[in-house]
């Protein structure tokens, strides 16, 4: 679709009325959503990861500690 506009020279010039975004401009649009979805999982998965990790290791040393304190205790009495 076009119409027809005055320029400052007062002469009329076709313009294409932009409808939206164009097809390329779409699907740029779509692959940078795309990826960055696909990036946030990742980076979020990587954060829960590694608090995941650090919460097994504080579990694991505490039970640890629990069970030397319970022999150690029990043989000062």
């Amino acid at each position: 679709m076009s119409r027809h506009v005055e320029n400052r020279t007062g002469q009329q010039v076709d313009r294409r009325r932009s409808g939206g975004l164009r097809p390329l401009h779409t699907l740029a649009v779509v692959a940078v959503g795309v990826v960055g979805v696909l990036v946030a999982f990742w980076a979020l998965s990587f954060i829960a990861g590694i608090v995941w990790g650090v919460v097994k290791a504080v579990v694991i040393v505490a039970v640890l500690a629990a069970v030397v304190w319970f022999f150690l205790g029990r043989r000062h009495r």
